[in-house]
């Protein structure tokens, strides 16, 4: 088992946490983390791109001019791509750029993302914040203490106060521990747990 040290708001230790090693001590597998972070890219997609082939170009019902005798090039409708205004060839249209992988792929990445953050001491856990009402103030000099200053901070669930204290400091984002994945991991240089965050997060890759 992976030891941990729990911290508190002024960064010093209160409590040792055991966590299991196939979280942070997992095989580096960089493969992995380019296949999962290329599929999460890909879904975030619009897909709305979209152009307009002749036969959606209002106008050039007939023929411009007759076929032969007029020295010019054969022409049968004015909204053909060689003209100005004509349609276009080949462009793209609206559609879904999504693909699925595997679970035990997306799981074995997330575990690796992990396991980098702790090799790098760049996972912390926290025992609480204890941000007792909205202010952003207390909420950054809550990181300056922690030494921190880009973070992806993780909760075990709806945290109001602190989400809102965070949302307007730049170079911190605030997520709750089922939407944790691994292109937000590798976004920000610290990834802050809170302990029962962390918890949580391993019960449900262990399941």
């Amino acid at each position: 088992m992976a030891k941990v040290d729990v911290i508190d708001i002024r960064r010093q230790k209160i409590a040792e946490m055991e966590v299991d090693d196939g979280l942070l001590k997992a095989p580096e597998r960089s493969h992995l983390i380019y296949d999962v972070v290329r599929c999460q890219l890909a879904s975030r997609r619009s897909g709305t791109a979209s152009t307009k082939e002749r036969s959606f170009i209002s106008g050039g019902g007939r023929k411009p001019w007759k076929q032969k005798g007029t020295g010019r090039a054969r022409a049968g409708h004015t909204r053909s791509p060689l003209w100005r205004g004509g349609g276009t060839v080949f462009g793209p249209h609206p559609r879904d750029y999504s693909y699925r992988l595997p679970k035990k792929v997306r799981q074995a990445a997330l575990c690796t993302a992990l396991a980098s953050k702790y090799h790098e001491e760049k996972l912390l856990v926290l025992d609480r914040f204890g941000l007792e009402e909205v202010r952003t103030r207390r909420f950054e000099e809550a990181l300056k203490s922690l030494g921190v200053t880009s973070a992806l901070i993780v909760i075990d669930g709806s945290d109001e106060i602190l989400e809102k204290s965070a949302r307007n400091v730049p170079g911190v984002q605030v997520m709750q521990y089922q939407g944790l994945n691994v292109h937000d991991i590798l976004r920000y240089e610290h990834l802050v747990f809170l302990r029962s965050s962390l918890e949580k997060v391993e019960r449900n890759l262990k399941a």
